[in-house]
């Protein structure tokens, strides 16, 4: 990366994360894709599968569970970077799409998330 993608969700660890994995580089490994960072807001989970730069952006690839309907996609950091959720009234203030830091790669079978295991059964369980 060539480090002129500015926006707080572009860490370290995420351009770290994707040097193995650019887009398209786990296409048809299914359950067995290594997910390599997680990224949260309330209960809408991304789970990243791969990425790549794209000008100033960094575009993602991988899963979203807890919105409307679990699918897999391309995503923006600079998109996500702007998301907020204002929860005031729930004494939460302003909500921001966070990267879970502590998140270890994996294969996506070995992710605790009943969702998006269930998400994962119905594309590939046969």
């Amino acid at each position: 990366m060539t480090g002129t993608i500015k926006n707080r969700l572009v860490t370290p660890e995420l351009e770290k994360a994707i040097k193995d994995y650019p887009l398209y580089s786990q296409d048809s490994k299914e359950k067995d894709a290594v997910c390599i960072a997680m990224f949260s807001i309330g209960s809408a989970k991304w789970y990243v599968l791969e990425g790549q730069e794209t000008g100033n952006d960094l575009t993602l690839y991988g899963i979203v569970v807890g919105l409307f309907e679990s699918e897999y996609g391309y995503f923006s950091t600079n998109e996500m970077s702007q998301i907020t959720i204002d929860a005031s009234r729930f004494g939460l203030g302003r909500l921001h799409i966070e990267q879970k830091k502590d998140f270890e790669a994996c294969r996506l079978s070995e992710i605790e998330d009943e969702e998006l295991q269930r998400f994962l059964s119905r594309m590939y369980d046969k």
